[in-house]
């Protein structure tokens, strides 16, 4: 039986959390998409199961995280560039 990568798996889905984001969170998401996949197929070792799933989640979670950090950032920007634009479209009194 081959290994499923599940320590790897991990470690890519706790760096995800602790600053890295999508950067090592979309990897540990697939590749433990793929570990799974071959677990239930019996062609891994079952006893990584936990490892794998516990670094998909945190890549799922880190990557939502990340996104959700990147809309409002452009959010805000747009925001404070609208409110610059409407205060230099006004004509002063």
């Amino acid at each position: 039986m081959k290994s499923s990568n599940g320590v790897l798996i991990l470690i890519l889905g706790i760096l995800s959390f602790v600053g890295f984001g999508c950067l090592t969170g979309i990897p540990a998401w697939i590749m433990g998409n793929a570990a799974l996949k071959d677990i239930d197929a019996g062609l891994a070792d079952p006893s990584e199961r936990s490892m794998v799933v516990a670094g998909k989640i945190l890549g799922i979670v880190a990557t939502i995280l990340a996104a959700l950090l990147v809309c409002l950032w452009i959010a805000m920007f747009a925001g404070i560039f609208g409110l610059a634009a409407f205060g230099a479209s006004q004509s002063p009194r």
